[in-house]
């Protein structure tokens, strides 16, 4: 199973609709409330919603961000996006 990262704020509408479109794709997600860690809200306070892959490099592994989804994005189109940056999926 695809596994992805998003970095979310309670209490967000973007951020809130975005997890509802990812919840029902066949994906593993970890939400990250960027409240609960320094260095996220430093790096995404501005941004989130911000979903993540971890990509495996020669160095370890590193987050790699997805290019953001406008809010109307029907959940048809996010899974397309997302395979097209991670790879099929049964959707």
């Amino acid at each position: 199973m695809k596994k992805l990262i998003l970095y979310s704020k309670p209490g967000w509408q973007l951020c809130e609709g975005l997890q509802e479109k990812l919840e029902g794709l066949p994906l593993a997600l970890e939400v990250r409330n960027i409240t609960e860690n320094e260095g996220w809200f430093t790096k995404y306070q501005y941004e989130v919603p911000v979903l993540c892959q971890r990509v495996k490099t020669e160095d370890g592994e590193v987050e790699k961000a997805l290019p953001r989804m406008s809010p109307r994005t029907t959940p048809a189109k996010v899974a397309e996006i997302i395979q097209t940056h991670i790879g099929p999926f049964e959707a």
